[in-house]
């Protein structure tokens, strides 16, 4: 064992010596808690090599289109040399991890500890699934270690990691990669509100911020935008 992971476990012993009503009283011993997600999702993914996070639902059955879809883009980002990262669940995650598997790429699943319906799936690497307590903890490895966005159909979970990342590279929080919406039929209501209402009638956007993703609807699309937008730069996918 190594002296971080002695240090998480302290962590984590430390807190849970707590009773819960102190851990509910005193919120810095959340803090505890906190730091030791932030560590272990910082020492697990750092050495990843480049990846691309896929979103979706955690509903899409696997005989949707859509489930279809989401494991031909993992292959085929695979075969390009990037792994992929999901949120470790069913669903369009599970698609994900189940083409990055099948093409021999690495298959990160960054899990949430929930009441309801988030297993991990069959698909991740065994040495690369984090299960995290914290919905913000776990987005922020999202953000952190993925070199693109790939959001295909999928509910509030799905809009809020969409948003975050949106509102990252438009505040310049975050240097600019790519997000790829993933289904033109699903997409066009959202994108046609958000042209109309917040960029037309109420201007609480700019034009440019269209820009910050694009929509496209087959599995080719999604990855030649991936591979043409770093085909400017020096990254080169080491796995």
């Amino acid at each position: 064992m190594g002296k971080v992971d002695k240090q998480i476990d302290l962590i984590k012993e430390a807190f849970e010596e707590k009773t819960w009503n102190e851990i509910h009283t005193t919120d810095s011993w959340r803090v505890f808690k906190i730091i030791s997600e932030l560590v272990e999702g910082y020492e697990k993914l750092a050495r990843i090599g480049p990846c691309v996070s896929i979103f979706g639902s955690a509903r899409t059955h696997h005989n949707d289109k859509y489930y279809k879809l989401a494991e031909q883009i993992a292959y085929n980002l695979t075969q390009k040399g990037y792994g992929i990262i999901t949120g470790g669940g069913p669903g369009i995650m599970e698609a994900a991890n189940k083409g990055a598997r099948r093409g021999n790429g690495r298959s990160v699943g960054i899990n949430i500890d929930l009441p309801f319906e988030q297993h991990p799936n069959p698909f991740i690497d065994n040495d690369k699934l984090i299960t995290f307590d914290h919905f913000f903890v776990r987005k922020v490895m999202f953000m952190k270690y993925a070199q693109g966005f790939i959001v295909l159909p999928g509910g509030f979970g799905t809009f809020d990691e969409l948003f975050e990342a949106i509102t990252l590279i438009q505040t310049r929080k975050i240097g600019k990669f790519p997000i790829i919406l993933v289904g033109k039929k699903y997409w066009s209501g959202l994108m046609d509100w958000i042209k109309e209402e917040m960029l037309a009638e109420e201007h609480t956007i700019s034009a440019d911020d269209l820009n910050i993703f694009s929509i496209v609807d087959t599995a080719n699309d999604a990855v030649d935008t991936i591979v043409k937008f770093y085909s400017r730069y020096l990254l080169s996918p080491n796995f």
